[in-house]
């Protein structure tokens, strides 16, 4: 008798400690923020299969395993007796509705913040500079508004930095300059405006995407290291003899501007360069010296809808890898080079010089029924057959053609 009492008293305080809950071992204040953010999201957007869904604060955010407190991401304490941090907030991208609270700014050690591809709205609280340890911050295609905080110079340790894809407007801080581990910039797709200030203290960043937004001026300085550039779709202005320099440029998209100048060889040599676009601006000329042969790595040129000048450049032909050429709607004069049939039948894949004031015939390879290349010829002063598809669309009036002093006669 007395061992049964014994059994049934170890068995009662078994499962008092069973039913006992455990200790936290997130830190207080960082559950509370991860309350409030959960909070601050409409639960009409939360659907049963959510990561936020799978918030349940009866368990402790950071000790919780399998299908509980999902993109969340916590430090291992140093002992038994530390309280464990939030590290990542790192959400899936399915439609969220809410907004940043600003208690965001007490999760000090968090590393990562990820709530792309939600719709997410409000103004990015200044808090959000607290996060001195953040490594990567991307909240794009979202709708928050407001300005980037003049403060985002203070995360040091950002390595990515994307808010593309918002409703965000005001001027770049130009305390921005002061992030100098940054690898990767995206503010496009915004309304940002104004002037950009000095990008020369970003020491390492190799991407940089500041297209379809309101910026004007001329070029700002750039980071030596870059690999993929795009300003396309704003209102910037004036030379760009100076991204000669970015000589590890891979990408380089600077249409739908307003520079001008010229097109400098500089520019169409970097070692490294693969597409270069642009079109859609107001340059005058395109210098071509002789390719360095297989040496170069340039695939794509669009200079398609600018002021260019001249006859057509015969040096493209000595760029090995080249590709796809775009020329059309300039104001180009004399014949098509003979040197460009060899190439039309050879490695160009796509050749648009439509919409200039070209004259005379053909080279002959163009006149090959077999021909694979896409293109167009339309709109000059050729000598054109009807029965040439890149002739499809016709030829100018020999009005316009005489104006010009071009001739299809």
């Amino acid at each position: 008798m007395a061992n049964q009492r014994v059994s049934l008293f170890l068995v009662a305080m078994l499962l008092t400690f069973i039913s006992r809950p455990a200790q936290s071992r997130t830190l207080e204040s960082d559950t509370e923020v991860l309350r409030a953010f959960r909070e601050s999201i409409d639960p009409n957007s939360v659907p049963p299969y959510s990561f936020i869904n799978s918030w349940d604060f009866r368990m402790d955010p950071c000790e919780s395993s399998g299908e509980i407190f999902l993109g969340i991401l916590c430090s291992t304490p140093v002992d038994n007796n530390s309280s464990t941090r939030v590290t990542a907030i790192d959400l899936d991208g399915i439609g969220y509705e809410g907004f940043l609270p600003p208690r965001i700014g007490n999760l000090t050690e968090m590393v990562i913040l990820n709530l792309s591809k939600n719709n997410f709205r409000g103004p990015l609280p200044g808090s959000i500079t607290n996060l001195r340890k953040l490594t990567s911050l991307s909240l794009s295609a979202n709708f928050f508004t407001g300005t980037l905080p003049a403060r985002i110079g203070q995360l040091k340790k950002l390595e990515t930095l994307d808010v593309s894809q918002n409703n965000l407007s005001g001027s770049i801080p130009a305390s921005i300059s002061g992030l100098r581990g940054l690898l990767r910039l995206s503010l496009s797709n915004n309304g940002f405006t104004g002037r950009v200030p000095s990008l020369n203290g970003l020491w390492q960043p190799n991407s940089l995407d500041l297209s379809n937004n309101q910026l004007y001026g001329n070029l700002p300085t750039l980071p030596g290291h870059l690999r993929t550039l795009q300003l396309s779709h704003n209102i910037f202005s004036g030379p760009i003899s100076s991204i000669s320099r970015l000589q590890n440029l891979r990408i380089l998209d600077l249409s739908s501007n307003r520079f001008s100048g010229a097109i400098s060889e500089g520019i169409l040599m970097l070692p490294n360069a693969v597409r270069v676009d642009v079109s859609y601006n107001r340059f005058s000329s395109l210098e071509v010296s002789r390719f360095m042969g297989s040496e170069m790595q340039l695939q794509e040129l669009h200079a398609n809808t600018n002021h260019l000048q001249g006859h057509l450049p015969v040096n493209l032909v000595s760029a090995k890898n080249l590709r796809t050429i775009n020329l059309a709607q300039n104001r180009f004069t004399g014949t098509i080079p003979r040197e460009y049939g060899a190439k039309v039948e050879g490695s160009w894949r796509t050749l648009f010089l439509d919409s200039n004031f070209l004259t005379g015939g053909l080279p002959q390879q163009f006149l090959s029924r077999g021909l694979r290349i896409s293109g167009s010829l339309a709109h000059n002063c050729l000598i054109c057959p009807r029965n040439i598809t890149m002739c499809h669309g016709g030829q100018r009036p020999a009005s316009e053609c005489v104006r010009q002093g071009g001739s299809n006669k």
